[in-house]
Order: C-alpha cells, then structure tokens, then sequence
C-alpha cells in the first residue's frame, strides 16, 4: 500500500480490514495468495458475470440489533466503559488525521459508479438495498493482497475500499457477500470505531510518556471488539448472499485460495476442518493454545468464523429473520 507521511506518527492503516488477520506486531502486509494481477477493466468477460439478480429479498425494518453477535453486543459495552477512552479518542482522531486518511485512500483508487464498472456498483446498491442501508462510495484499489475495507470519517459519506487481488479471486456471488459484511459494520455504526481503534493501537505508541501504556492496556480489549464486531459483519454477509457456503467459501479462499485452485476448493471440506480445530481446542491445553493464538489478531481465525456462521445459518433466529423478508422488483 502507497503511504504517506500522516500527523502523530500514525500509518496508513487497513481500517475494518475483513479478512487479513493482524496484531500490532505483525501488521497485515503479507498478501495470501501471491499471484500475478490484471488491472480491473482489461478483462470484460470477467466483469460481464457480475449481474445482479431480476428478484431480491429486503429487509425493511432491519435493525443492527437483529443480527448482532451476543460477543459484539457484551464487548462494545465494556469498551464504552473504559474511562478517559472518548477523550483519547478526540486527541487522536483529529480533523488533519481523518483528512489525509481520506485523501491517502481515494487518491489512490478508482471511485466505482454507474459508468465506472457499473457491475459492482450494481451488487453494492443491491447489497445496501438488502440490508436498508444507504450504500456508501465504493472504491477498487491496486493491490495484490486480497482485502476490503471501510472507512468512517465524521462528517462525511463513509466509504468501502476493495482490492483487485480480492476481485480476481471471488466469484460474483462471494464479492457480494464481502460488500455486504462491509456494510455490516456501517449498519452497526462499527466505522468510527474502527478506525479510532486502529488509530489508537497504533499511534497511541508516539503520545509522549504514556501513550505505550495507555495502548498496552487497551490494545487486547479493542482487539477482543474487533473480532466481536467481524462475527457480526459475517452475518450480514449471510443476509445478503442467503446461502451459508457463500460465506464460508470467502473465508476459506483468503484462508489458502488463489485464482488457479478456487475450483478446486470444497466448502464441506473446510467446515470439516473447522470442527476438527475445535475439537482438538477442546481440552485444556488446546484452549490455552488457541487462546494465545488469537489473542492479539484483529480477526478471528478464518475456520472459527466458517464455524461461527454455519451454527447461526441453522438457528432459528437467522430463520426468523429471513420469514421477514419482503421479496421485491428489481431492474436488471
């Protein structure tokens, strides 16, 4: 990712990043499939697929609450309980700070619309439509990690960065679900959270004197909100795509996939692997593996969300929700 120079010593960050698991430590930057990229545009075949369907269901009085995971709900209380952490928050999110974010990432992308690549501004309006959202500004951005993220600055219309890499790699449908666990975040108001944890777990580092222990501190509990908040999004990407095995096939192409192998790749297959990973985390000693495992990622491990989402598309809450949906006209 280009960079440049950003107030308080705070780096270009992947806000609400959803797939790449990341750690102060050990940032986001190895791509998981390295492979050779074409630029978005040069093959019109490719994007002639993304089509959007004559039919879709909505859900006009959904609200965040309707699909949030319990561990979001308990985690955000706890991070609001925090004391002093809304005026950290204003030390760090300053007016010059959001401004060059802004300008760091639409400068260096390609704002999507109705005549720019008009397919995927067609499955981010359907996606918003689905979820009663306002769709946000979309971007595709050069990149050859596979990634997505959204960016909420106050003030101002949020917007959702997607890379190429990512792209090429998902079919129709799994992009779809990516742009809507993309507006998961928006329709729980996660944006500015994101992006003040980010901020923080990163640029609170250079606040003189305290600023190490202040992030020290908070750094685990923003990182416990942060994997809460991406169960969540993984069921408003389930709302959208209604058919579980889109979603776990995302997670498990950015867990090992490429272009080459994605037809490859069998859903049933992962979701094996995932109830073998938490069977062996069962015992004892497996829980405190798994547990210093996770710790410090901003993500939980793709094959505890493949789990996470298969056991929520089989509950009666996911089913009721659905019983809510009002079918609609859609123009092709």
């Amino acid at each position: 990712m280009a960079s440049v120079p950003l107030p308080m010593a705070v780096a270009p960050l992947n806000l609400s990043s959803l797939f790449i698991n990341s750690s102060s430590n050990n940032p986001p930057i190895n791509s998981l499939c390295p492979f050779g990229l074409k630029k978005l545009g040069t093959n019109p075949t490719r994007l002639r697929s993304f089509v959007c369907r004559a039919a879709l269901v909505t859900f006009r009085d959904l609200d965040a609450d309707d699909f949030r995971h319990p561990l979001d709900r308990q985690n955000t209380l706890l991070l609001r309980a925090i004391p002093g952490l809304n005026d950290i928050g204003k030390a760090l999110l300053g007016s010059v700070s959001e401004q060059v974010m802004l300008l760091e990432n639409i400068g260096t992308s390609v704002l999507v619309s109705e005549n720019q690549l008009p397919e995927l501004h067609r499955l981010m309006v359907e996606a918003a439509r689905i979820l009663n959202i306002e769709a946000p500004d979309l971007y595709v951005r050069q990149s050859p990690v596979p990634n997505a993220y959204t960016l909420a600055i106050s003030g101002k219309k949020p917007f959702v960065v997607v890379h190429t890499s990512l792209v090429e790699l998902l079919s129709r449908k799994e992009l779809q679900a990516v742009l809507a666990h993309e507006l998961g975040h928006l329709k729980c108001d996660h944006g500015v959270w994101l992006t003040f944890a980010n901020i923080l777990t990163l640029g609170a580092y250079t606040v003189p004197g305290i600023g190490g222990l202040i992030a020290q501190r908070l750094e685990e509990q923003l990182f416990r909100w942060l994997r809460a908040a991406e169960l969540t999004c993984d069921r408003a990407a389930l709302l959208v795509a209604q058919d579980p095995k889109v979603v776990v096939s995302v997670l498990m192409k950015l867990a090992g996939g490429c272009p080459s192998l994605s037809d490859q790749l069998n859903v049933d297959a992962f979701l094996e692997q995932a109830r073998s990973y938490e069977k062996a985390s069962s015992s004892p000693v497996g829980w405190y593996i798994r547990n210093a495992q996770t710790r410090q990622l901003s993500h939980p491990l793709p094959v505890l969300r493949a789990r996470e989402i298969d056991e929520w598309s089989r509950s009666q809450e996911y089913r009721s929700l659905l019983k809510r949906a009002i079918q609609t006209a859609q123009k092709v």
